[in-house]
């Protein structure tokens, strides 16, 4: 089992390490790992040479050519992708060569992370390669360590409500969340809080309305009306916050009533959610019974109504229906 990593760290050594082992499935993860194993090697050597190859591109005896001395540079890398598909006769010219690698040339090898290619992954290990886990961050926990650590490492801080905001707002791709952090950083000053992230995603009328929702159903009241009336005072329709919270209450009573004991990763098949939001849906949960979800969802079907004609204040309605569903929580 491999363990969870939010951001590899490779250091930017003189002497970057002779065989590095990037094992796991999250494929963002990987790309930086091996980026960093670069950026370490064009630091010791503006003039290395860089051979990035696929399994299906690597083939016999060509180990010994892409490993010899360059007339050209002091160092060069050597990437080899999906290394768990190589054929037996390059596994076993890796195997010897990790056992006694060239100094001067940094091998990076790329693994899924699966069971196949087991005799690689354990000579490199043997071998005293230098290992990054890549593991699948699956658990809404880990999401929100990793994008808090994204900041982290830019020299700033990032609060808790804000990580929750910001993986509402952008989802649980690594990728765009990454991203997401690096323009936070780049276009904000100070501490990253919640205000600050809404600022930020303003034009985004679902995000805001998915904010107002979550807040209500894990009962923090206060934040619910505050960022209700963030979200009205920024133009989005009140239709959208009852079509949050309905959806919100609907997906909170399909965890209540799932199967027991199943997988995040299993229910989340079963639900057609992603890993990330079960977690966080399964966190939602506590403290709702079926009856507090049927007096909530009442409570927001009247809001429907109201905001769509039947009332003479959406405002009013929208506040009376978040604090219905607050209260509904045991």
């Amino acid at each position: 089992m491999l363990g969870a990593m939010s951001t590899p760290a490779v250091p930017m050594a003189a002497e970057p390490p002779a065989v590095t082992l990037v094992i796991g499935p999250e494929e963002f993860l990987a790309e930086r790992a091996v980026a960093q194993v670069i950026a370490g090697v064009r630091a010791a050597d503006g003039e290395a040479d860089v051979h990035d190859l696929s399994a299906d591109s690597f083939g016999a005896s060509m180990l010994a050519t892409l490993t010899s001395p360059s007339l050209f540079a002091t160092r060069s890398a050597l990437v080899v992708r999906d290394v768990q598909d190589l054929g037996q006769d390059v596994v076993a010219e890796l195997i010897n060569y990790v056992a006694d690698p060239v100094p001067s040339v940094a091998l990076v090898l790329v693994h899924k992370g699966n069971a196949r290619g087991k005799a690689l992954v354990d000579a490199a290990r043997a071998a005293g390669a230098d290992v990054l886990e890549c593991a699948e961050l699956r658990r809404y926990a880990d999401k929100i360590t990793f994008v808090r650590s994204e900041v982290r490492a830019a020299g700033r801080q990032l609060t808790e409500g804000a990580a929750r905001t910001l993986l509402d707002a952008v989802g649980g791709d690594l990728r765009e969340l990454a991203n997401a952090c690096s323009q936070l950083v780049s276009d904000t000053t100070g501490v990253v809080d919640e205000a600050v992230v809404r600022r930020y995603y303003a034009g985004r009328a679902e995000v805001t309305s998915f904010m107002v929702a979550d807040n209500a159903v894990e009962g923090r009241l206060g934040e619910a009306l505050a960022n209700l009336r963030w979200a009205l005072g920024s133009g989005v329709d009140p239709v959208l916050v009852t079509a949050a919270l309905a959806m919100g209450l609907r997906n909170l009573a399909r965890i209540g009533s799932a199967r027991r004991g199943l997988r995040s990763a299993d229910l989340a098949r079963e639900l057609g959610l992603p890993s990330w939001k079960v977690d966080r849906l399964r966190q939602q949960v506590r403290g709702w019974t079926p009856q507090g979800v049927a007096v909530a969802m009442r409570a927001v079907a009247e809001a429907d109504m109201a905001v769509k004609g039947a009332g003479t204040s959406a405002d009013y309605a929208l506040e009376r229906a978040i604090v219905a569903v607050a209260r509904a929580r045991g």
